[in-house]
């Protein structure tokens, strides 16, 4: 197969070990290339320009903005670009938001090569492609209430370590509103305490600490 009929690919990961993991299961696939690397999402948007792939798999986390981030400013330059987002991460939040966003495919890292190559063709071919846990993730929370953006603001400043009175005052609003927050808070992710609460919102990837 030439270079020009192969699927050409970038991948954005800051972790070297896993590029290189990468790079070695695609370029032993005679129907694919990877064209590239990046580490960071920045990176990642420029060897898209640079390199116009067919797939790019983009990690999730990664040191300067998010895979999300940067999916985002891809495909506002182009429009047809087709992510797959790799990442370690399950939380439902997450994967709704890069889903939105327009990623074709959502993967974690401990997944098998062989499924991994098969969602690039897959991709790469049109399709969408979610695993079956990752959509198992979704549908279990699909009629949970959403949190508000104030309710996200004070459990990330309870994450930050603030006491009511704290986040009272950094959010210029009251004691007692503040308390009426951390009660929805509570109610919308079935948690206990506050503790609990800031588990639960960053296993969903509600907040990241």
């Amino acid at each position: 197969m030439n270079d020009q009929t192969r699927i050409r690919i970038i991948s954005v990961d800051d972790h070297p070990l896993l590029r290189e993991g990468i790079a070695t299961i695609i370029n032993n696939q005679p129907d694919m290339l990877l064209v590239s690397q990046a580490s960071t999402g920045t990176e990642g948007i420029q060897q898209y320009r640079e390199h116009q792939p067919d797939v790019i798999l983009m990690d999730l986390r990664l040191p300067d903005l998010s895979g999300i981030d940067a999916m985002i400013a891809i495909r506002a330059e182009a429009p047809q670009a087709r992510v797959i987002i790799l990442t370690t991460f399950e939380g439902d939040v997450e994967i709704q938001r890069a889903l939105e966003a327009g990623a074709r495919g959502y993967l974690l890292k401990n997944m098998p090569p062989s499924e991994l190559v098969e969602v690039i063709r897959q991709v790469h071919a049109g399709k969408k492609r979610v695993p079956p846990e990752v959509a198992a993730r979704l549908a279990e929370h699909m009629s949970d209430e959403d949190l508000t953006a104030r309710e996200i603001d004070v459990l990330r400043r309870i994450a930050g370590g603030n006491r009511n009175r704290d986040i009272a005052e950094l959010l210029f609003i009251s004691e007692e509103t503040v308390k009426v927050h951390i009660k929805h808070i509570m109610d919308k992710l079935g948690a206990q305490d506050r503790t609990q609460a800031i588990a639960i919102a960053v296993r969903r990837g509600i907040i990241q600490l």
